[in-house]
């Protein structure tokens, strides 16, 4: 049975025309699964599907997602990240021939949290790709990602002593007490654009929204892939923060809070 699946072409490039028609015609996609993003239940013959495609150093996995949790879309991940997904999504996974894909695309990963600084608590977004960032328009195997921020005006920081100065033209969208995206100027002095989007608006806690209220600016950090990691505390996020910028790994600045 045709199966309601969205396939990108940066998927299907990957997997190949083949595979992805098998995917379509519902040769070799689950009815029924559970979706990658959100975990609930999904049937790709009653309700739009996505395939998100991860690949790792030495094992590629399709998996699928409702459309409205995740676009259809390749995910770089480590070979460690992708043995654990494919245990906890073991069952609606479709394996692939290695030779078969190549990986080309990081994503942003966004934890928001509350950093104390000069006493302060100050609401953060932590930005932590899933893989290196090259230059658009160049291949290799390097990672250009703080350099790439620090053109459009990130600072290089190496403590957490003060707030960063604020990086003007850019903001912070929170929406109804949720977190929708960050935004960047648009070309030729045009209306701002997406730099990150969520796929769902991410809830944020009462403490983080107060002090967004208050400071009416979020602060952002980044750094490259494997700095800071998944930190289940604001704690350990703290530490891993103060690290990154002891190993000259982290970039951050202010950013004037859009919406409520």
């Amino acid at each position: 049975m045709p199966r309601m699946l969205d396939v990108s072409d940066e998927v299907r490039a990957e997997i190949g025309d083949e595979e992805a028609d098998r995917l379509l015609t519902g040769e070799n996609a689950p009815g029924s699964y559970d979706c990658t993003s959100c975990r609930t239940p999904g049937d790709s013959g009653q309700e739009r599907t996505s395939t998100v495609l991860f690949v790792g150093e030495e094992t590629a996995v399709l998996a699928f997602a409702h459309a409205t949790c995740l676009p259809s879309q390749v995910v770089q991940v480590t070979e460690e990240q992708l043995q654990g997904a494919v245990r906890s999504i073991s069952g609606n996974t479709v394996d692939l021939d290695p030779a078969q894909v190549v990986p080309e695309q990081a994503v942003l990963g966004v934890t928001s949290g509350l950093v104390l600084i000069a006493g302060e608590l100050h609401p953060a977004l932590v930005v932590e790709p899933t893989g290196p960032i090259v230059r658009p328009g160049t291949s290799g195997l390097g990672d250009d990602f703080l350099p790439l921020l620090i053109e459009q005006g990130f600072m290089p920081l190496t403590e957490l002593a003060e707030v960063p100065p604020v990086l003007h033209g850019w903001s912070v969208l929170v929406a109804m007490g949720q977190l929708h995206a960050v935004l960047q100027p648009g070309t030729n002095g045009g209306q701002p654009v997406a730099w990150w989007q969520a796929h769902q608006p991410l809830q944020v806690t009462e403490g983080w929204r107060a002090a967004a209220n208050k400071h009416q600016q979020v602060l952002m950090f980044a750094a490259p892939v494997g700095s800071i990691g998944r930190q289940p505390r604001e704690d350990l996020l703290r530490d891993a923060l103060d690290k990154a910028a002891a190993n000259g790994k982290l970039v951050g600045v202010a950013m004037p809070l859009a919406g409520t």
